[in-house]
């Protein structure tokens, strides 16, 4: 089974769209690749597949091999002294299957279901991917149903961690996240831990943070379900430039973000080629940094 390769598989959910889950699954991808691990993402968002967005891939296609597909290539490992360490990243989507990546997926459950399927038991990930990262639709329907019941078919319990809940700290998607995890707790599906996400906002000229949708809504929830509180992340106009257009992220000289100097005024004559080194640049890449050392070391401890 191609889930054999897999060492570790986490789940990015949450109980409402619109709350950046796929957003979130990308930069925990590029953060742990720039850590040194080997990473695949899957994206079971069946009616909105933006992964291939997010890692500027979108005109590529899925290749077949014997015995399944070969996951769409993002960048290749590198451990050379010329180059920064960092481990291998690849996607899948059915992003890569559809001939016109505008057209609508009109599909009734037991399609999706099969579809699912196919992704989890016929993707030929490479041996001894480290984490194996499933970006999920909102809700608690027919796509977690039939992805949790092939993984506790396909995978054994200790490749099954847990998952990432994701949140926004309005009331309205705290409400509805919360029923994302009472879904994890009637599964028996350990939460990692959960994000705050589009926590404030990031002026590109001053740097200062403005909580426009208000912050602390995600923690307290948390609190409240006793489960472990990653991060508030914050809106950054130039992650959603780097994403859309490519453009290294770029910010005033002196700028600090979770005590790490962000300012590009100083190397801004230096050639990224690779979103995960332009990444790097980008003022949330210190607070996803942070929350991939706690979950790497949660996951490899065994412990929640």
């Amino acid at each position: 089974m191609p889930l054999e390769n897999v060492k570790k598989i986490v789940l990015v959910l949450s109980g409402k769209g619109g709350v950046g889950k796929s957003s979130i699954t990308t930069q925990l991808a590029l953060t742990l690749s720039s850590q040194g691990h080997s990473v695949g993402v899957l994206d079971i968002d069946l009616t909105g597949p933006s992964i291939p967005r997010f890692f500027g891939v979108e005109t590529l296609k899925v290749k077949q091999a014997p015995g399944g597909w070969i996951p769409v290539p993002i960048h290749e490992a590198s451990d050379s002294d010329a180059d920064p360490k960092r481990g291998a990243l690849s996607c899948m989507s059915l992003g890569f299957i559809l001939s016109n990546r505008n057209d609508a997926v009109i599909w009734r459950g037991p399609k999706k279901t099969a579809m699912i399927r196919q992704f989890l038991e016929s993707v030929l990930w490479p041996p001894g991917l480290e984490y194996l990262l499933i970006d999920t639709p909102p809700g608690t329907s027919d796509e977690h149903i039939s992805l949790l019941e092939t993984l506790l078919k396909s995978a054994t319990p200790s490749q099954l961690p847990g998952a990432v809940v994701v949140t926004t700290p309005q009331a309205v998607s705290i409400s509805d996240v919360k029923k994302e995890l009472n879904f994890c707790r009637k599964l028996n599906i350990n939460v990692l831990g959960v994000v705050e996400n589009m926590a404030g906002f990031v002026c590109p000229n001053c740097m200062e943070c403005t909580h426009v949708f208000s912050k602390g809504g995600g923690e307290v929830m948390a609190h409240e379900f006793e489960v472990p509180f990653l991060a508030s992340v914050p809106i950054d106009p130039a992650f959603v430039m780097l994403i859309e257009e490519g453009i290294v992220p770029v910010y005033p000289e002196g700028t600090t973000v979770e005590g790490q100097d962000v300012g590009t005024a100083h190397d801004n004559e230096v050639q990224y080629h690779l979103l995960v080194e332009k990444y790097q640049r980008c003022s949330l890449f210190p607070i996803f940094d942070r929350i991939v050392k706690q979950l790497v070391t949660v996951i490899q401890s065994g412990t929640t």
